[in-house]
C-alpha cells in the first residue's frame, strides 16, 4: 500500500490570558493502514444529540456501542437497545464497572455542557463539569487499561481570523467560557498522551444540523438556542426569527459559520476510530478540524430555509449574545488525506432533516 508522509509543522497560539505555547501537529505522520476490527466503543453523551448519532454511525461501520449518560440533557429513547449506563461521568465506582463488565476499546467522550451564554453566566459550573470531569474520566481510563479516546472539541476555540478561514494550524483563541473548556481539555489530552499509553484525536467540530437521515434521533430540546433550532421555532410559531449580530466583518454583516451535518459529523467519528491507531504512529495527540470548507453566513441560512419551506420568516435584527464571535470554516484537507472522511451533504440537506425530524420528535419524545 501507498504511504502518505505529512511534514513537520509548530505552531504558536496564544491564550485568553496571553501566554503562548508551541504545539506539534503533525511530527512526519505516515499512514499505512486503517484498523477494520470491529470495536467496542464507550460514548459518554451517548443519549444526546450527537452522541446518538455517532452511535448509529459507529453500529452501521459494525462496532459495538456502550453508553453513559447522566441524562441531564439526553434522551433514554435515544439510547435504544444499547447497553447503557445511567451516571456521571467523574464517578470512579459507575467507571470502575463500565470498564470492567465491558472491553472498552476506545471512549468517544461527547459529554459536556454546551450553552455559550450560559457558560458566561456559569463558568466555574463549565469549568468543572467539561474540565474536572474529564480529568476524572481519563484517570479511571488510565487505571482500566484504556488507552484510545476520541474528544470533542470545538472550532469556537480559533481565533478571529480577517477571512474567516481556519486551518489545525491556525491561532486558538477561544471566545466563552464554554470556548475555553475545549481549549484546556486539548491541552490536558495532549499533556497526558505524551506522559502514557493513551492515543487521543481531538475533532474540532464546526457547526451541527440536521438529523439522523433515517430519523432515528434528532435535536432533543424543544426550544434549542443554536440558530437553525431558532428558525424552525419561528417558523412553526409564525413568530420572529433573531439574527443575532450584524455588524461582524462579513460579507453581509452577519456570523459566518461551516454548517456540518450531524451525519457527516459522526461518520467522521467512524473513520476517526479506525484510522486512530495509525495517526498517532507518530504522534499520540492529534487534532482534525470536522467541517463543510464552505462559509455560509446566517442571512444565506435565513434564505436556504426560506427557499427550502417556501415561506418567509419574520426575521429582526439584535446585537450578538454574551460569548457570540464572528465565526470560521476550516480549508484544512487533513480529516480527508489522513482519515479518508469528507462531508457528503449540504446546509439544505441539514435544514431538510432538521425539518423532518419535529414530527418525528414528538412521536419519539412526546415534544
Amino acid at each position: 500500500m501507498a504511504t502518505r508522509t505529512v511534514g513537520d509543522h509548530f505552531a504558536t497560539h496564544s491564550s485568553p490570558a496571553g501566554w503562548s505555547v508551541s504545539r506539534p501537529l503533525d511530527l512526519g505522520l505516515t499512514i499505512t493502514a486503517t484498523r477494520k476490527v470491529p470495536m467496542k466503543i464507550l460514548i459518554t453523551g451517548g443519549a444526546g444529540y450527537i452522541g446518538s448519532t455517532v452511535g448509529s454511525a459507529c453500529e452501521e461501520a459494525g462496532h459495538e456501542v456502550v453508553v453513559l449518560d447522566d441524562l441531564s440533557a439526553g434522551r433514554r429513547e435515544f439510547v435504544r437497545d444499547r447497553t447503557f449506563y445511567e451516571g456521571d461521568i467523574a464517578d470512579q465506582d459507575l467507571l470502575d464497572r463500565v470498564f470492567t463488565e465491558n472491553q472498552i476499546d476506545a471512549v468517544v467522550h461527547c459529554a459536556a455542557k454546551i450553552i455559550v451564554p450560559e457558560s458566561v453566566d456559569e463558568p466555574l459550573t463549565y469549568y468543572d463539569n467539561n474540565v474536572g470531569k474529564t480529568v476524572a474520566l481519563l484517570k479511571s481510563m488510565e487505571r482500566n487499561g484504556v488507552h484510545r479516546i476520541l474528544f470533542s472539541s470545538s472550532a469556537s476555540i480559533y481565533a478571529t481570523d480577517e477571512e474567516f478561514k481556519v486551518t489545525e494550524q491556525s491561532a486558538l483563541d477561544p471566545g466563552s467560557p464554554y470556548a475555553t473548556t475545549k481549549f484546556m481539555v486539548e491541552f490536558i489530552l495532549r499533556d497526558a498522551a505524551h506522559s502514557s499509553d493513551l492515543k487521543a484525536l481531538s475533532l474540532r467540530y464546526f457547526n451541527p444540523i440536521g438529523s439522523d437521515p433515517k430519523l432515528r434521533t434528532g435535536q432533543q430540546i424543544e426550544h434549542p438556542t443554536h440558530v437553525l433550532g431558532k428558525m424552525i421555532d419561528a417558523w412553526m410559531e409564525d413568530s420572529t426569527f433573531t439574527v443575532t449580530g450584524v455588524e461582524w466583518p462579513t460579507r453581509d454583516g452577519s456570523g459566518i459559520r461551516d454548517f456540518i451535518h450531524v451525519w457527516d459529523l459522526a461518520r467522521a467519528h467512524v473513520a476517526a476510530l479506525e484510522h486512530l491507531d495509525e495517526v498517532t504512529t507518530d504522534d499520540p495527540y492529534q487534532v482534525f478540524n470536522i467541517g463543510t470548507g464552505n462559509g455560509v453566513t446566517v442571512k444565506e441560512l435565513v434564505k436556504a430555509f426560506e427557499e427550502g419551506t417556501g415561506k418567509p420568516l419574520n426575521v429582526v435584527y439584535g446585537p450578538p449574545r454574551p460569548g457570540d464571535v464572528a465565526g470560521a470554516y476550516t480549508v484544512s484537507s487533513r480529516a480527508k488525506d489522513l482519515l479518508g472522511w469528507s462531508a457528503e451533504l449540504t446546509p439544505a440537506d441539514g435544514i431538510r432533516d432538521a425539518i423532518a425530524w419535529v414530527p418525528e420528535r414528538k412521536k419519539i419524545l412526546g415534544y
